[in-house]
């Protein structure tokens, strides 16, 4: 890395960025005329997983480095040192006592830091904001409990890259500094408040040579000098140490020697004890915002969005569905008191996907053994337990009085805290002889058409069971019921999602499709939104932290570009309709090889050989939903590859914007072409979302919503959607050893879901973080007991206006109160309404561990059943109710 070179005036004269929080003010050295205080912290950094298996993480952290820093503490007076997660402390506890017994004295003694604190050090860019507060409260949980007391600096030492709403997290969580090593757009100076989203600051040091900046004992010089320069005040942080490096002995010797032999001051300390200097000179400091995601000074591997996607889309469906269930366990809660002991063991299961080298992937193979059988577990666990928490909720919902009782065949739940319309399926079983047709489902006067997806019958030709697939409109929070209707009592809507010639249009867009390609063309309004769901196959020699290619243009894609031997081939093409959808069907292959290749504009394809790739592709088109669902199968046998889908617009504007833990940021398209000098890793416009990504005008716009692939692109005016990359090496030796990686070639099946919401206006009027929710938080649905009777439906929390999003129902951690955590997610100060199905006995604002804060306090007005305050942009606030 190139050293910036900045004299003193003009570091004073230097924006630290182009936000409206920063200042224009002196960042040279605060109280120049004292010595230099260089504050050297012996550490380690703890990988569950990376290049070794958890096992040998274990013995090295423990045996070899544990063991050692304890047996030097116990010599050496002087000696500090700082350990990270608890995860690793946990371990320490169930396998050696004896030392866990030295190692909490020490602890208490001040001389063993924990900073960080977390569970398991998590990737900050890929989990929800639900998962990193998680991880907090299991780890600070921990260190409560066992050593009495809080952890106040989060050392991120190795994410890769910060969200921009940590700032607020971490200070929500009860941390007072950040001290982080990756992505920070700026250099000087290394000291600095970070502002997130909503303006919660947080006294902030980026580490401007990783945390290794003082393990090399003979260049202490080189390294002092290199710090200086970027430090805004005489107090230097030096960490001293790496991922499972040895305690160095002669430290406290070096030390000594340095302080006899120079002007400035080196003492071994805690990373605490330097923020507590640093804080007096806090005002001082200027001002940033935004997220830490720049490869200027470090690495934050973009790449890594798109590495073994299993993983994203493993961690995507648990936490989603995690967070479902909790949210109806602490419902159910309310009538029995009840806690499902297991929802502890699935979160843990979830914080340990959320790793910093588990989520993003970039572990040797044999690593990720433990999450596979954490899937195992998820998939039927989470599936049992959902079942008998929502079927509990509606057994002890029904009225006490009789005339409020239906009887009903079906029940659906919806997790959100609006009321939803979303397509959702169920299979229902019939006695012989009972129906013999179904046209519908019926709630109260409300009748709701159905399609008929499959069904058996008995020799009678009644029904035996059939499936059945429609729009509900489900209260927020809350369940509904629906009885089967033989026959609608209102005539069959002839209207509404019609297909002429081929062109499919509803009341919300048309859409043109090609039989010969079957990409699309979306028009709303008159307008054109976008061309697409064209699948891109680029070359692909990069490892797991970096996307490298030969060629500048595709191998192919399904338009027609790329190299001239290869082609898709479509191979059937058919249409699906009914009065509820229509589902356009494709069938492709992919032939590296194709003849004749030349002429090939002008002459029909003779013979096809090499076929490595096959595709079956539904485009999914409903009468009553604003968006366009897309499911790609794919048959991957090609190694070497990054398979994308791309939608073309003639949108021309400079930014895009994607959602975020609890909020939205706008990124620069187009950064593939910028061209860069001295950086350490070059942009490459490859950016993660949750959610959605979204590209407008201010006129017209799309977002594209995902579930579970969250690497997206905005280049030359188009959206890029990353589906898999298939990799040969975890690292080509620059970001980690050169381990071949047989899993990372993604020789498997996959199947793909994303879908597509054309909208007028910007993405705050067309609300495109309700349509990413409703994506990826699905309805639930059922088949009820026979001659049962049930409410006819129910909310039990309703958040309005719905731009403030519940994020979380849960039980509180003490385990007496209900925990409602919300946040704004339009970006702007909103008048909010919560109404809850029971009266609240209290209600009172804590922070996101849930213990009072009086900064984070806030006025509210309970009247009733409902609960009304004031939430600022993009604010996270979290509830404790007695009800």
């Amino acid at each position: 890395m190139s050293k910036q070179k900045t004299d003193k005036n003009k570091i004073a004269r230097k924006k630290t960025n182009t936000t409206k929080v920063n200042k224009k003010i002196d960042i040279t050295k605060v109280s120049k005329k004292n010595v230099d205080n260089i504050y050297f912290v012996p550490h380690t950094h703890y990988d569950a997983i990376w290049v070794f298996t958890k096992e040998d993480y274990y013995y090295l952290n423990i045996d070899i480095i544990l063991k050692r820093v304890i047996d030097l503490m116990e010599k050496d007076k002087d000696y500090k040192f700082m350990i990270e997660q608890t995860y690793l402390i946990e371990e320490l506890e169930d396998r050696y006592p004896e030392l866990f017994k030295k190692f909490t004295k020490y602890v208490k003694a001040g001389r063993m830091e924990i900073a960080d604190g977390e569970y398991l050090m998590a990737d900050t860019m890929l989990p929800q904001g639900e998962t990193l507060i998680r991880e907090i409260i299991f780890g600070k949980q921990y260190i409560k409990e066992k050593f009495d007391m809080d952890i106040e600096v989060l050392w991120q030492a190795d994410s890769f890259g910060l969200n921009a709403q940590l700032p607020q997290i971490y200070r929500k969580c009860g941390y007072k500094y950040l001290a982080f090593r990756r992505g920070s757009p700026e250099k000087n100076p290394s000291e600095f408040i970070w502002h997130g989203l909503d303006n919660t600051g947080i006294l902030s040091h980026f580490m401007p040579m990783g945390y290794r900046a003082g393990l090399n004992l003979k260049k202490l010089d080189e390294s002092y000098n290199n710090l200086k320069e970027a430090a805004a005040t005489n107090h230097i942080l030096m960490p001293s140490g790496s991922g499972v490096t040895q305690p160095q002995e002669n430290t406290s010797k070096v030390v000594k020697d340095w302080n006899k032999n120079h002007e400035s001051k080196m003492k071994i300390t805690t990373t605490l004890e330097f923020f507590k200097v640093l804080e007096k000179h806090s005002k001082k400091l200027s001002a940033r915002k935004g997220e830490m995601f720049s490869g200027k000074y470090s690495e934050v591997f973009p790449d890594v969005a798109s590495s073994r996607i299993w993983i994203k889309r493993s961690l995507r469906k648990y936490e989603n569905e995690l967070l479902a269930f909790e949210k109806f366990s602490a419902i159910n809660s309310i009538s029995d008191g009840s806690c499902p002991g297991e929802l502890r063991e699935c979160w843990k299961k979830v914080l340990f996907f959320a790793f910093h080298d588990v989520s993003p992937g970039t572990g040797m193979d044999e690593g990720y053994d433990e999450a596979k059988q954490h899937i195992g577990f998820l998939d039927t666990k989470l599936t049992h337990l959902n079942m008998s928490a929502l079927k509990s909720i509606i057994d002890w919902d029904k009225p006490k009085k009789r005339n409020d009782e239906i009887s009903g065949d079906v029940v659906v739940f919806n997790s959100l805290s609006w009321e939803v319309s979303n397509w959702v399926e169920v299979e229902i079983d019939f006695d012989q002889g009972k129906v013999f047709k179904v046209e519908g489902l019926k709630n109260g006067v409300e009748e709701t058409e159905v399609e008929v997806m499959k069904f058996t019958r008995y020799w009678d030709e009644s029904l035996k069971s059939v499936k059945l697939g429609f729009v509900a409109n489900v209260p927020a929070t809350g369940y509904k019921i629906y009885k089967i209707v033989e026959k609608l009592s209102k005539c069959k809507t002839i209207s509404g999602i019609n297909i002429s010639g081929n062109t499919i249009k509803t009341k919300f867009f048309e859409l043109k499709f090609s039989p010969d390609t079957g990409l699309i063309e979306v028009f709303k309004g008159g307008k054109k939104i976008c061309k697409g769901n064209d699948l891109i196959i680029d070359s692909e020699v990069g490892d797991l932290y970096y996307h490298r290619e030969l060629i500048k243009t595709p191998i192919r894609t399904e338009s027609g570009e790329g190299v001239k031997y290869g082609s898709f081939n479509v191979t059937n093409f058919w249409i699906k309709k009914s009065p509820l959808r229509r589902i356009i069907n494709i069938e492709t292959d992919y032939y590296s090889l194709r003849w004749p290749y030349r002429l090939a504009d002008k002459l029909k394809p003779l013979i096809w050989r090499h076929k490595f790739m096959e595709f079956k592709k539904k485009i999914i088109i409903y009468r009553d939903l604003p968006r366009i669902d897309f499911i790609t199968a794919v048959d991957n046998r090609h190694s070497g590859i990054r398979l994308r889908v791309r939608f073309d617009t003639d949108i021309d504007k400079p930014e895009y914007t994607c959602d975020t833990q609890f909020g939205a940021v706008s990124r620069k398209k187009d950064l593939h072409y910028m061209k860069v000098k001295d950086w350490v890793e070059n942009p490459s416009g490859i950016f993660p979302s949750i959610g959605w990504v979204d590209y407008n005008d201010g006129k017209k716009g799309l977002s594209i919503l995902n579930e579970g692939n969250p690497e997206n692109e905005v280049r030359d005016n188009s959206i890029y959607i990353t589906l898999l990359r298939s990799v040969e090496l975890l690292s080509d030796g620059g970001a980690g050893p050169s381990i071949p990686v047989p899993d990372a070639r993604e020789i498997k099946k996959y199947t793909f879901k994303y879908s597509l919401y054309p909208h007028d206006g910007d993405w705050k009027q067309a609300k495109s973080y309700k349509q990413g929710y409703e994506f990826n938080y699905k309805l639930t649905a059922f088949q009820l007991p026979k001659n049962e009777k049930y409410r006819n439906k129910q909310s039990f929390l309703k958040v309005e206006p719905d731009n403030v999003i519940v994020s979380a129902v849960k039980k509180a951690e003490d385990g007496k109160d209900i925990i409602i955590r919300f946040y704004e997610a339009g970006g702007k100060k909103t008048k909010t309404s919560i109404t809850l199905f029971k009266k609240a006995k209290s209600v009172k604002v804590v922070n996101l561990v849930e213990e009072f804060d009086k900064e984070f306090d806030k006025k509210l007005v309970i009247n009733g059943n409902k609960i009304k305050l004031d939430v600022n942009p993009f604010e996270i606030i979290t509830l404790k109710v007695k009800i």
